[in-house]
């Protein structure tokens, strides 16, 4: 089982150089054969444009991986029809560097990386980036805030 899952992973594996950042946990890379392809980032969730924090996150995603070939792993497509992706850069895996940065939440909806729990939880203690804030605001909250309001101004 074990010999499976590695031999799927590394065939899995994906090279490309990113090319634009949309946000803090979203990229944009180029493909080998010039295709571009968005990639959402697994087990993260950083703010979003608008929110605070949400320059920052994509300030630090941007030094990062901007400009460099990464190796990436699809997980499966969102409702946006984006890619959801593992990213790794320099020995390391970007999701869990914004997380350790405080710059994002890890996603524990959709991941059971408690690896990735502990760095939250690491952040929220010393108060790194968005920990910060005593009143941060989880992405998901802020975009279903957002929706309700809509909402409203609709009826």
């Amino acid at each position: 089982m074990i010999l499976f899952f590695s031999f799927n992973l590394f065939f899995c594996q994906t090279k490309a150089k990113v090319i634009k950042i949309k946000d803090g946990d979203t990229v944009v890379v180029l493909l080998g054969n010039n295709h571009q392809e968005t990639l959402r980032l697994a087990e993260v969730d950083c703010p979003e444009n608008g929110q605070a924090f949400g320059k920052k996150a994509k300030q630090f995603t941007s030094s990062q991986v901007f400009g460099k070939t990464v190796i990436f792993y699809r997980i499966s497509k969102d409702r946006y029809k984006r890619t959801v992706a593992k990213i790794f850069y320099d020995d390391k895996y970007l999701s869990a560097e914004i997380i350790k940065a405080g710059l994002g939440w890890w996603y524990f909806k959709a991941s059971k990386d408690f690896e990735l729990k502990n760095y939250e939880i690491e952040a929220k203690k010393t108060k790194l980036g968005l920990w910060s804030d005593k009143n941060a605001v989880s992405p998901w909250d802020f975009r279903k805030t957002k929706r309700n309001k809509n909402k409203k101004e609709v009826l």
